[in-house]
């Protein structure tokens, strides 16, 4: 889906079949679920032309799981959107249509999704000790050479090179919502506004896919609504960077911190 994704295995016995396997995973994924290719299912199932009684098995849990999260997030994680014609096709509609009212973009949910199964992918080939970063979406495992935990920096929204918290972890997941990679890309579902107050939003827990889901909807909250719902999460931590340069966090997050 256009997006840089790296491994640091640090296990000294792990061979490359379990990265070429985590690899021909992930194209697998982009070819199945990318809005940005004609031929994907979700692409075909926006233009009318698959069912859903059709899909792979994969992609129907996929939805399944994104309606599970709508509700969860109080409907802030919505995956209903206009059909986006892909960067081939010249910006034009497909011949066979073009998605409206009822069309989705899943992608919030993908990139977490397919992280969690390249890393039950590498577990189950016994690499204990690795981190798997899918533009700034990551998921920890063991911890590197030479030390007990992975440390991983959260970028400043405003200020590139700096580095506005660290966290150390081990067997869990980061993810980080906000403008700073993409511009601004997420809105409020029910005001089909910008969301204000925030700068970005980090989550982390034990499943990145539902991470990321986390901090897509807490970002399209906007920072009051946000504080609030963070708090409540189980099982979930997380870090506000709010538009005056504050970091708002969750009470379980100091433990994480370095």
């Amino acid at each position: 889906m256009g997006m840089p994704v790296m491994f640091d295995i640090c296990d000294p016995g792990a061979g490359t079949s379990a990265l070429r396997a985590a690899v021909d995973w992930l194209h697998w994924v982009d070819a199945t679920f990318s809005t940005y290719r004609v031929d994907s299912q979700i692409s075909r199932l926006n233009r009318g032309e698959l069912a859903r009684e059709a899909l792979h098995a994969d992609v129907a849990a996929v939805l399944a799981r994104c309606a599970e999260l709508k509700g969860e997030t109080e409907g802030y994680f919505d995956i209903e959107a206009p059909y986006r014609a892909p960067p081939e096709s010249g910006g034009a509609a497909p011949a066979a249509g073009r998605g409206g009212p009822g069309s989705i973009e899943p992608s919030g949910l993908v990139k977490g999704w397919a992280i969690a199964g390249v890393a039950r992918m590498l577990r189950e080939a016994g690499v204990s000790d690795f981190l798997v970063n899918a533009s700034g979406d990551i998921h920890a495992a063991g911890h590197p050479d030479g030390h007990s935990a992975w440390r991983v920096g959260i970028q400043h929204p405003r200020l590139p090179a700096e580095i506005a918290l660290t966290l150390a972890l081990s067997d869990a997941a980061v993810a980080t919502s906000g403008t700073r990679a993409r511009g601004q890309h997420i809105t409020d579902p029910f005001s089909r506004r910008e969301p204000s107050g925030l700068l970005s939003v980090t989550v982390t827990g034990p499943d990145i896919a539902t991470a990321d889901a986390y901090a897509t909807a807490a970002f399209a909250m906007g920072a009051d609504r946000a504080a609030a719902w963070c708090a409540r999460l189980e099982g979930y931590e997380a870090a506000l960077i709010r538009d005056d340069d504050t970091i708002l966090t969750t009470a379980g997050l100091a433990k994480l911190r370095v």
